[in-house]
């Protein structure tokens, strides 16, 4: 009698998951930059992982070793992160680079010295743009904050030149396409003056580059003054002058970290030593104002 044979398993070719966190995430965490800055520096072969050079997609786990331009980097578990977070009022003429090979004044001179970490900047803006502008040690909350996917809103005030009509408007909310694709207000709301001099409040969900000023230009409509003043719950404020610098309390970070889906993480004190360095800092770089009015001559 003749036995039925068993067909033979077929061997499960599915890829097993990969293990670890990805590599940007992990250097963006160790302070080292942005996800997009620490990408960048991967592909430019300042990444090593294990003695071997670093590629995109590279994963790694807590007993790799990672180096950054040669010199070590102590991962992180994220809830060892310091959740720092600087509210800052950039004057005109400063640029969001950390230097500028023509020497120009960059945001980053005016922010207190860290230890370990730096400061990481939540969005630009351009050099002629002032406003609000947020730095965080948490690489991974600087990126949800600044991922199209998170949808948050920034605003800013706008002053105008030309007559801004309600098909302007209409047209900017409804959408208009810019050479990088479509881009539109959610929200245009007039805020005083008269004539070529009217302020608007607009509002955005992304941060594209001078986005706030393509959007009036295709209207035909220049923008003469363009200051942020809100990003997402965090809004600009007296505590900070032009030129200046806060540290945002426990209650304001723990606002932005639910903005960006993660958990509440506790705000470091600071310690004497930094207390005193930060003064220090604060007091060696005193704001330039850079629409200051020039003095009338007597007489």
């Amino acid at each position: 009698m003749s036995q039925k044979k068993t067909p033979a398993k077929k061997a499960d070719k599915t890829p097993a998951a990969p293990g670890g966190e990805k590599l940007q995430k992990v250097l963006a965490r160790a302070g080292l930059g942005s996800r997009r800055e620490m990408e960048t520096a991967i592909a430019a072969g300042r990444v090593k992982v294990n003695g071997a050079l670093a590629t995109l997609g590279d994963r790694v786990e807590p007993r790799d070793s990672v180096a950054f331009d040669e010199r070590p980097v102590t991962l992180k578990a994220e809830a060892e992160v310091p959740r720092r977070v600087l509210m800052y009022n950039k004057p005109e003429g400063e640029l969001c680079t950390r230097k500028d090979p023509e020497g120009r004044r960059t945001v980053f001179e005016r922010l207190p010295r860290l230890k370990g970490e730096r400061w990481i900047a939540i969005g630009r803006l351009d050099i002629n743009t002032s406003g609000l502008l947020l730095f965080t040690t948490d690489g991974e909350l600087a990126n949800r904050l600044m991922h199209p996917s998170t949808q948050v809103e920034r605003e800013y005030a706008v002053r105008v030149m030309g007559e801004v009509k309600k098909a302007n408007v209409v047209a900017m909310v409804e959408g208009v396409m810019l050479e990088d694709g479509p881009a539109r207000f959610t929200d245009v709301q007039e805020f005083g003056g008269e004539g070529i001099n009217t302020w608007f409040h607009v509002v955005l969900l992304e941060g594209r580059n001078r986005e706030v000023r393509r959007l009036w230009e295709s209207q035909e409509l220049t923008v003469s003054r363009l200051k942020r003043v809100r990003y997402g719950n965090i809004f600009l404020d007296k505590r900070a002058r032009a030129g200046e610098w806060i540290e945002l309390g426990q209650d304001e970070v723990d606002d932005l970290a639910t903005l960006a889906d993660l958990p509440a993480r506790k705000v470091p004190e600071l310690t004497p030593n930094e207390k005193n360095r930060w003064s220090r800092d604060k007091n060696k770089r005193r704001p330039v104002h850079a629409m200051r009015k020039p003095k009338r001559p007597r007489g």
